[in-house]
């Protein structure tokens, strides 16, 4: 699917919402339509995006109903896919490659690998590849989670109602994870929801609007403390952060 989407971009006069489009013979239509972000209809070759969610959001999704276009037009991987899978799994399998394919058209291996030699494995390279790229900062952290080779953990943080197991206390706000992924080969991640304690680096960053950089921890759910330098960057409303596990100091790209 990366290759599918790599060979279509190389085509293609630009990554703004019309050139998308550009290798498709296919029509593009905004227009309301409630929980759904978009569609594309093979029959009369037309994409549907959803006009009332945010531009990065339709960004994405036109990218992604590229994907199901270049999907279908592979018969070998399709193929394939109906071999190995059926029914909701199919589905399943269907929409990750989709969102693969839509990564790979907005955030091109070329821009990740210039966004890490000029920052590193940071939460400012999640900020920077987010906004070159035009889409959400989640979408930028599986994409730069993807081309990191150093143990990096990174992480989307910001308000939200805080999750309680007491049914008579009433749900709080506080800072939390939105959205976590590691680099290949680190086995831990995040899990949406879990709260970001007060004093953490994460937490400081946010209340002074200041990037900061410390040896510090990754707050799992659990309660379980793992040791990771943390860089931490905040932009409006959320903190965008990685964590290098088992590092001491900034972390290059080479993991030195």
């Amino acid at each position: 699917m990366r290759e599918l989407a790599a060979t279509y971009a190389s085509g293609l006069p630009g990554r703004d919402t019309h050139s998308l489009l550009a290798g498709l013979d296919a029509t593009l239509r905004f227009l309301p339509m409630g929980e759904r972000d978009g569609a594309y209809d093979p029959e009369h070759r037309v994409v549907l995006i959803n006009s009332r969610v945010r531009p990065e959001r339709q960004r994405f999704t036109l990218a992604h109903e590229v994907s199901h276009a270049l999907l279908l037009a592979d018969d070998d991987l399709l193929s394939d896919l109906h071999d190995a899978f059926e029914g909701e799994r199919l589905e399943q399998v269907i929409e990750t490659l989709c969102n693969v394919g839509a990564a790979a058209l907005l955030m091109p291996d070329a821009l990740i690998d210039e966004v890490l030699a000029r920052h590193g494995p940071s939460g400012q390279a999640l900020a920077d590849l987010s906004r070159r790229a035009e889409v959400s900062a989640s979408s930028a952290l599986y994409a730069l989670a993807g081309r990191t080779s150093a143990p990096v953990l990174y992480a989307v943080c910001a308000v939200s109602r805080l999750e309680t197991e007491a049914e008579e206390t009433p749900p709080g706000k506080g800072l939390t994870v939105r959205a976590s992924s590691g680099a290949p080969g680190v086995r831990y991640s995040l899990r949406p929801g879990t709260p970001i304690p007060d004093d953490h680096p994460v937490a400081l960053s946010l209340a002074t609007h200041l990037p900061l950089a410390q040896e510090s921890y990754v707050p799992f759910r659990s309660g379980r403390r793992m040791p990771a330098y943390v860089d931490a960057f905040p932009e409006r409303q959320r903190v965008l952060v990685s964590f290098a596990l088992g590092q001491r100091g900034r972390v290059g790209e080479d993991g030195e």
